[in-house]
């Protein structure tokens, strides 16, 4: 990842959006530590994406491990007419 600061960003803003595109790039500023990472359109998705995949898997663990009454497929085909 490179890493650059804030008024290195400022002054050189298209090189930096270009480099984002086959990286992530590192915002600091004097201060203030970490500021923001700039990532190509494609990556965001990705990380996006997988995300919401591990909030899928948690939400699909959590399912499994609630206590109550269950219905089978069968009754779940049956009562929405599949």
């Amino acid at each position: 990842m490179t890493s650059i600061t804030l008024s290195q960003f400022r002054a050189q803003q298209a090189e930096y959006i270009a480099a984002a595109q086959r990286e992530p790039v590192e915002i600091t500023s004097r201060g203030a530590g970490r500021r923001a990472v700039v990532v190509s359109p494609d990556f965001f998705d990705r990380a996006l994406e997988a995300l919401e995949d591990q909030a899928d898997v948690r939400g699909a663990a959590a399912a499994r491990n609630e206590s109550g009454a269950r219905v089978s497929h069968a009754d779940v085909m049956a009562e929405f007419g599949l």
